[in-house]
């Protein structure tokens, strides 16, 4: 697989690159209004009408495109929407400690947020762990990729568990995530930031450190600088 990637659409494009950090948002079942799924075909729709720039291959075109979506989306959800289960501090910390469990073990964990309607969050796939522990195959009989199978984990672990306290069944997360890549240390930092930052974004708190639901909590007790990896805890 080269740096271009390998693209896989359902409702979203996902993308797949080799020792690359990924970002990855998901959403409430639920979370964004049936006008709000109205604007985001509309969006897509016209994103798609689009011609392809004349300095941009398809596939930087696609990655593009795709992080248009990705802040329009985020913009609704930053807003007032009807789900907002991770307002439950309980909820929102297993859904923290989904996140740090497998930290430094299956993955590098750069940064995260868990925020009302949705969480953000950027991590490594570690080498180590694709090469002696990765097997796991999708019901079509097709591979899936370490991206794939680190967020189903989070999303399948959550799900079962947020429900169980909520006493209910069915759907918790969105089908689908969106999912980015980092392209660089720089823009790895970026990323860090713009996720460390949602919290003061959405008018929660005045500095990162104080929503308790984010690594920024953690880098700001241990004293981490942004692209330090945050650790499992301890015990």
């Amino acid at each position: 697989m080269n740096e271009h990637g390998l693209f896989r659409r359902r409702q979203l494009p996902h993308i797949d690159v080799e020792d690359k950090p990924y970002f990855i948002t998901a959403c409430l079942h639920g979370s964004i209004s049936a006008v709000g799924l109205h604007r985001i075909r509309l969006f897509r729709d016209e994103l798609d009408a689009r011609p392809l720039p004349k300095n941009f291959t398809p596939t930087q075109w696609e990655a593009h495109k795709h992080k248009l979506m990705f802040k329009f989306v985020d913009d609704l959800l930053d807003g007032a929407t009807p789900i907002e289960h991770l307002s439950d501090s309980r909820l929102a910390t297993i859904v923290q400690d989904a996140f740090l469990h497998f930290a430094e073990e299956r993955y590098d964990l750069f940064a995260f947020v868990v925020m009302p309607s949705h969480h953000h969050w950027v991590f490594l796939p570690k080498p180590i762990w694709i090469e002696q522990s990765f097997r796991s195959t999708s019901k079509n009989g097709l591979r899936r990729s370490p991206r794939e199978a680190i967020s189903h984990s989070i999303q399948s672990f959550t799900s079962t568990s947020c429900n169980r306290i909520l006493g209910r069944s069915g759907p918790f997360w969105q089908t689908e995530t969106f999912d980015h890549f980092a392209r660089d240390e720089e823009e790895l930092i970026r990323i860090i930031h713009y996720i460390e930052h949602n919290p003061v974004k959405a008018g929660f708190v005045e500095q990162p450190h104080e929503w308790q639901w984010s690594s920024a909590a953690i880098r700001y007790r241990f004293h981490l600088d942004p692209g330090q990896p945050i650790p499992k805890p301890v015990g």
